[in-house]
C-alpha cells in the first residue's frame, strides 16, 4: 500500500475517524492505530506481520530484563547483548544471508571447491531495517537508563506504527512513547502542517521523483553502453534529485499524517544539498538515521575519546557498515567507503590545515561536496559494482557526440529539485501559519485541489518509494 494512491487515502480516512471516534478511551485508541498499523503492513505481505509482532515482543521483553536486573551489571549486559544479537539476527538471515552465502561460495571456489552449493531464496520483510534498528535503539536506551520502560502496548505500537514502519523517520522511544502515553493532541497548526507536508511530498514524489525516475534515469542507469558521456552526467544529477525528492518525500508524508493523528516526528531532512563539507551534508540528510549511527554505533566504536586514529576508524567503519545497512551487495558498501573516506579527509584537513591558509568559500564547499555526493549515488544507483564502474567508465569516456536525450521538464525539474536547495529554511513553516488563518472549510477545499491537481499531472502508476527496499 503506497502513500501516494487512492486505496491508502481511503484507509487513511477510516484510521482518522476510528482513531479520533476512540480518543476518549486511550486503549482502545492505540488498539485501532496497532491493528490499522498491520492491516497496512499485511497489504504487502501478511506473513511478515508475525514477524513485526514478534520484534515487538523480543524488545518489550529484553527491555523488562534489563530493568528486573538494574542493580546487577553482568546480567544487564548479558540481557542487551542478547537483544542486540537477536535483532541483528533477524536482519541479518532476511537481508544478509544470501550476500555472505555467496561470498562462501565464491571462496570455496577459489579454493577449488567446484561443486555446486544450493543458497536459499529468502523474502525480504518491506522496512526491516528501518523497525530493528528501532528496536535496537530501545534496549540500548534503557540499558543506558537514557528512556522510561514501555509498556507491551505501546512499545509494540512503536515499532508498528505504519506512518513511518516501512521508510522512516527512525523515531526513537523515548522520543514518542511519552506521546503515546499522553494521547493525541491535535490543533489547527498542526492540521495545517500536516496538510501542507502530505501535499508537498505528494508533489516531490509524484511529479519529480516519477518523471525522472521513468523517463530519464532508469533507462540510462539500465543500459549505460547506449548512451554518451552528456547523458550519463545529467543522469546522475537526475538521480541526485530524484532519491532526495523521493526520499525527502516519504518523510515528509509520513510526518504529516503523523500530524494528523495527533502525534509529532522529527524532521528527516533539511535541505542537505546546501552542505558546505560532508559531515554538513550527514547533518542534513536522513537525520534519523546518521543521529542513530553517530549515538549507537561511532560513539561506540570510540568516537573521538581515544585519539585521531580511533577517530578515522570509528569514522570509517561507522559508514562502511551504513552502507551495507542500505544493500548486502558491494556497491553499497563502495558508497560507504567514499563517505568514509571523505569525512576522514575532511577531519585530518581540519587538524592539519596551514596556518593562514584562507577557508574555502562557502559556495566552493557546496559545489565540491554535492559533486562527491552524486558521485558516491552512482554506486548506489547501479545493480553492482560492475554496472557502476560501466557507468563510471562512459562519463569518463568524454563521448559528447550523442548529445542528451533528456527532455526539456526533465532539464526543468533537475533545476527545480535543485533550486530547492536555496529557499529558505523556513518556508512550509511560514506557509503552515499562513494557512492556520483559514477556516477548516477552505483549508480543506484548497488541499482537496491541490491533490487533484498534482494526481492530474502526475505521470501514470506509481513507482515504489526508493527506501521501501531498505
Amino acid at each position: 500500500m503506497l502513500f501516494p494512491t487512492a486505496s491508502f487515502g481511503l484507509f487513511f480516512l477510516g484510521v482518522f475517524a476510528l482513531g479520533w471516534g476512540t480518543r476518549r478511551s486511550l486503549e482502545w485508541h492505540k488498539i485501532v492505530l496497532l491493528v490499522a498499523s498491520w492491516i497496512f503492513y499485511g497489504a504487502w505481505d501478511r506473513r511478515f506481520v508475525a514477524l513485526l509482532i514478534v520484534s515487538g515482543f523480543l524488545n518489550w521483553g529484553a527491555a523488562r530484563l534489563i530493568l528486573h536486573y538494574d542493580e546487577e551489571e553482568r546480567p544487564r549486559r548479558l540481557v542487551l547483548i542478547a537483544g542486540v544479537v537477536a535483532n541483528l539476527g533477524i536482519l541479518g538471515w532476511f537481508k544478509y544471508y544470501g550476500f555472505f552465502m555467496e561470498q562462501f561460495v565464491e571462496l570455496l571456489h577459489g579454493l577449488g571447491w567446484q561443486r555446486d552449493v544450493t543458497i536459499m531464496q529468502v523474502v525480504l520483510p518491506v522496512g526491516i531495517s528501518f523497525f530493528t534498528f528501532q528496536g535496537m535503539s530501545y534496549l540500548i536506551d534503557i540499558y543506558r537508563r537514557e528512556t522510561r520502560p514501555a509498556r507491551l502496548l505501546d512499545m509494540v505500537l512503536l515499532m508498528s506504527f505504519f506512518p513511518h514502519l516501512v521508510a522512516g523517520p527512525i523515531v526513537r522511544a523515548s522520543h514518542l512513547v511519552p506521546q503515546l502515553e499522553a494521547g493525541p493532541k491535535l490543533d489547527r497548526g498542526m492540521a495545517a502542517m500536516g496538510f501542507l507536508l502530505i501535499v508537498w511530498g505528494l508533489f516531490k514524489k509524484s511529479i519529480i521523483a516519477s518523471y525522472l525516475a521513468t523517463e530519464f534515469v532508469d533507462p540510462i542507469f539500465f543500459d549505460p553502453a547506449a548512451h554518451g558521456s552528456f547523458d550519463l552526467i545529467l543522469a546522475s544529477y537526475g538521480y541526485a534529485v530524484q532519491i532526495y525528492c523521493d526520499f525527502s518525500a516519504y518523510s515528509d508524508m509520513a510526518i504529516g499524517l503523523a500530524a494528523l493523528l495527533g502525534y509529532r516526528f522529527p524532521i528527516n531532512f533539511n535541505q542537505p544539498y546546501r552542505a558546505a563539507s560532508l559531515q554538513d551534508f550527514w547533518r542534513r540528510w536522513h537525520i534519523s538515521l546518521s543521529s542513530w549511527l553517530r549515538d549507537y554505533l561511532y560513539i561506540a566504536l570510540g568516537g573521538s575519546r581515544h585519539g585521531p586514529a580511533r577517530l578515522y576508524l570509528a569514522l570509517m567503519t561507522t559508514m562502511l557498515l551504513g552502507g551495507l545497512w542500505h544493500g548486502a551487495s558491494w556497491n553499497f558498501v563502495i558508497w560507504g567507503a567514499i563517505h568514509g573516506g571523505v569525512l576522514v579527509l575532511e577531519r585530518l584537513w581540519r587538524q592539519h590545515r596551514p596556518a593562514g591558509l584562507p577557508t574555502l568559500p562557502t559556495a566552493l564547499g557546496i559545489l565540491i561536496t554535492f559533486h562527491i555526493v552524486t558521485l558516491a549515488w552512482i554506486f548506489f544507483r547501479s545493480a553492482s559494482f560492475e554496472a557502476a564502474s560501466a557507468y563510471l567508465a562512459g562519463i569518463a569516456a568524454l563521448d559528447f557526440s550523442r548529445g542528451t536525450t533528456l527532455a526539456p521538464l526533465g532539464l526543468v525539474l533537475i533545476l527545480f529539485g535543485l533550486a530547492l536547495h536555496a529557499f529558505p529554511p523556513t518556508l512550509i513553516q511560514r506557509v503552515a501559519l499562513m494557512l492556520r488563518r483559514w477556516s477548516p472549510l477552505m483549508l480543506g477545499l484548497a488541499i482537496g485541489a491541490t491533490i487533484l491537481l498534482v494526481d492530474s499531472m502526475r505521470p501514470e502508476g506509481v513507482e515504489p518509494f526508493i527506501y521501501y527496499q531498505f
